[in-house]
């Protein structure tokens, strides 16, 4: 197979390297000057619905970067990434609650997307629906070197291969003997399946990185003929699993490349060190991982937080919080029932750290900026949310606020939410004495 040649059928259009997009995308700092500094981002869908969770993660990016520093002294960088490429998860106006709704409680970005659709920062597009001759160019490059070529299995073949797998109780999913087919497809058959109007898929070709280790991130071990990767999570520590044989599809049938392909294109681009995300996507930490060997891209920081679990009033077991039975889990609720902001960020602070509680005592008139946050003090386990908890630190963080501060707050959650009663409010000075 002369891949050259194949990857110039698949991608005709695309004419930039990844050396080009290199250029055009350096490295944020010298190595001289880069000192500690460290650039998280935070990469919601736009369904619309924005979250507990998306505002815990969001903690952390935000003081991650802004605690760190380059040799110059300068913060490091937190930025807004929209990962859009699914269409039918898309809400109008998403982005633009997004951004309200995390700034109601403090978070501020430094780069990427903007209220009015638009962009601020260098590393952009940020918006991952923009970015498609980016994702292209580095999929054709993989297909160059034999990393990965295209699939024209149909959804009835699949189906065929899932049912057979599941009836061997085998490992679901495209890979050995199930890849086969397609892998060893001829130029020709390629070229005629084109020809014909065949829609595919490009997967990766997987095969074993163990020779990589990215630098010395990760680490290979040979368990009785299996694979192992170890990786060193900022949060969990050493975290050891089965190593990806699955030829996963990184460029969906209309161009456009799933999440796992995506975020390590744009994550490497842009130039992010430490990655936050939900302990979720643990089971995707090895497809990652060959991504970005594959690629040739170093490795970022991963930190996998906890799920956030709430105990369940009915059977009193801990649970996750659902978006179907739990109105808290809306960052929307708090607004609603008047929370102070101030009082919202440092109860999660004592989720996310188990050493604020402390500091908080002995720094009781503190700016809560003023603490050190650090992964290492970060759970593994589930994170309890607890209401009461909330209450009782909301009582102490409004006694820290000045009244006339708190009559503006006071009057403003009047005039969104309880507008009858807002003109009994206007007279801020006597509110003001009343709240002392």
């Amino acid at each position: 197979m002369d891949n050259n040649k194949l990857a110039d059928l698949l991608f005709p259009e695309i004419d930039k390297t990844p050396e080009d997009y290199e250029k055009i995308y350096p490295t944020r700092w010298d190595s001289d000057e880069a000192g500690d500094v460290i650039v998280t981002r935070l990469g919601p869908s736009p369904t619309g619905f924005i979250h507990l969770g998306n505002l815990y993660g969001a903690f952390v990016d935000e003081r991650l970067a802004h605690q760190s520093q380059a040799n110059s002294g300068e913060p490091g960088t937190f930025y807004l990434r929209i990962e859009d490429t699914d269409d039918k998860r898309y809400v109008e106006g998403a982005v633009e609650t997004i951004i309200k709704s995390l700034g109601f409680f403090g978070i501020r970005f430094d780069e990427g997307a903007t209220m009015d659709d638009g962009s601020k920062g260098e590393y952009g597009p940020y918006y991952q629906s923009q970015r498609g001759p980016i994702y292209q160019a580095f999929v054709k490059d993989m297909v160059r070197k034999g990393q990965a070529y295209p699939c024209f299995m149909t959804e009835d073949e699949l189906a065929a291969i899932r049912s057979e797998q599941e009836a061997n109780k085998e490992t679901t999913g495209i890979y050995g003997k199930y890849a086969e087919k397609s892998r060893n497809l001829s130029y020709e058959e390629i070229e005629a399946n084109i020809a014909e109007g065949k829609s595919y898929v490009v997967r990766l070709k997987s095969s074993d990185t163990s020779g990589c280790g990215n630098g010395g991130k990760v680490r290979y071990e040979d368990r009785e003929g299996v694979t192992y990767i170890h990786v060193q999570d900022a949060i969990r520590g050493d975290v050891a699993m089965p190593a990806n044989d699955q030829d996963v599809v990184i460029l969906k049938a209309n161009g456009i490349p799933t999440y796992h392909f995506a975020h390590v294109v744009d994550d490497h681009l842009m130039r992010t060190t430490h990655v936050v995300r939900g302990e979720e996507w643990l089971m995707s930490l090895p497809i990652h991982v060959e991504l970005f060997e594959k690629l040739g891209f170093e490795l970022p920081t991963y930190c996998h937080t906890a799920v956030l679990m709430k105990i369940d009033e009915e059977t009193g077991n801990k649970r996750k919080l659902s978006k179907r039975k739990d109105p808290e889990l809306s960052l929307g609720y708090y607004r609603k029932e008047g929370y102070h902001p101030q009082a919202v960020k440092e109860y999660l602070l004592t989720i996310l750290n188990s050493n604020f509680e402390e500091w908080r005592a002995e720094n009781p008139e503190a700016d809560t900026d003023e603490f050190k946050f650090t992964t290492e003090k970060m759970s593994s386990g589930g994170a309890l949310f607890d209401l009461d908890k909330l209450n009782d630190i909301s009582k102490d963080v409004l006694l820290r606020i000045p009244a006339d501060e708190l009559a503006d707050f006071l009057l403003d959650w009047a005039r969104e939410f309880k507008p009858q009663a807002a003109p009994l409010l206007e007279d801020k000075e006597y509110l003001a004495k009343i709240l002392d």
